[in-house]
């Protein structure tokens, strides 16, 4: 298959997006002197903006890649919720998966950027697990939205309560009884909890964490290539695929294995690069993309991503350039 059949196919799909959903505002300005009160910045504002954060970037690049996503998540019945789901609905995302909660607050994480740099982030937020009866309405959501029809599940775990160890769990075997290709996003609290996915993405800190392994991936990429080996038999799923930062995305089957390299970038801001790696993976995976075709095309729209302040999504023209030209 082509790069333009491939991406024909993304505009078929229907992907839910499970996890932790977030508001990310931004506050931008520009440095103008140091502030006589203490040794900080003053920021002259220029303008305030909110914007999808979490799980929710990953939905916008499913919905920029031109599939249509579908959030589970649950939020607090707030202000800040509000303004998210009027985000969401703006867009044409679905919140029918989403829960209001009156017994937690919605994430909210405000960035200061001057200069296309960040300065400051202030997170505002609840970490503890949601309660029994908000889990149970959620697993009653997501069986809904399964048996309305979809094509992939990604999990997306900020840490902020959405998932347990059960819930995870629960999520793979519902999607693996009803033959749906799932893949994940982990973070180290849950990192073990994993078994059953069909794409596994840690980036190369996650890996080490949860394998509580430490290598040099510049001095030995076999160190690294073992680390991949004990991660697939500690937690089995089909494929691995780890970010590498600087030094591009590696895939693995099992059987058959790929490094795309990092290409060169005027790197601004690595933040949501994670979400349009799993995003774009997801979509290559389920029309039919080869193990390399997954590592090059993730790989280049992570990369595109980190070229531009704040948490930003892939588009699919800009992507299509891209690949056009560099594979």
């Amino acid at each position: 298959m082509n790069h333009q059949e491939l991406f024909n196919n993304f505009k078929q799909k229907k992907v839910l997006i499970i996890g932790d959903v977030m508001l990310d505002a931004y506050v931008i300005g520009k440095v103008t002197r140091i502030s006589p009160e203490a040794p900080v910045p003053i920021i002259s504002l220029d303008k305030k903006e909110n914007r999808i954060g979490g799980a929710g970037n990953v939905a916008l690049n499913v919905l920029n890649l031109e599939a249509k996503p579908i959030v589970a998540s649950v939020i607090g019945n707030d202000s800040e919720g509000n303004e998210l789901i009027q985000l969401f609905e703006k867009r044409g995302i679905s919140t029918e998966g989403i829960i209001k909660s009156d017994k937690r607050k919605t994430t909210v994480k405000t960035r200061v950027i001057s200069s296309k740099q960040q300065m400051l982030r202030i997170d505002s937020e609840d970490t503890h697990y949601i309660s029994d009866e908000i889990r149970e309405n959620l697993y009653s959501n997501v069986k809904q939205i399964i048996n309305d029809g979809v094509d992939a599940i990604i999990l997306e775990d900020y840490n902020k309560g959405v998932f347990s160890k059960d819930s995870i769990q629960f999520f793979i075997e519902l999607a693996n009884e009803n033959n749906i290709p799932i893949t994940a996003d982990p973070k180290k609290e849950n990192f073990n909890e994993y078994s059953g996915l069909t794409i596994f993405k840690p980036n190369l800190k996650e890996l080490k964490e949860g394998l509580n392994v430490e290598f040099d991936f510049s001095e030995s990429k076999k160190d690294f290539e073992n680390a991949v080996e004990q991660l697939r038999k500690n937690i089995p799923h089909k494929i691995s695929l780890v970010t590498l930062s600087e030094y591009g995305i590696f895939a693995s089957n099992g059987s058959d294995s790929y490094y795309a390299n990092a290409h060169p970038r005027d790197i601004t801001d690595v933040s949501g690069a994670g979400d349009t790696v799993i995003a774009t993976a997801t979509l290559c995976l389920i029309c039919g993309a080869t193990i390399e075709q997954i590592a090059q095309v993730s790989n280049i729209a992570g990369g595109m991503v980190c070229e531009k302040p704040g948490v930003v999504s892939i588009q699919l023209n800009d992507l299509i350039d891209e690949v056009s030209e560099l594979i």
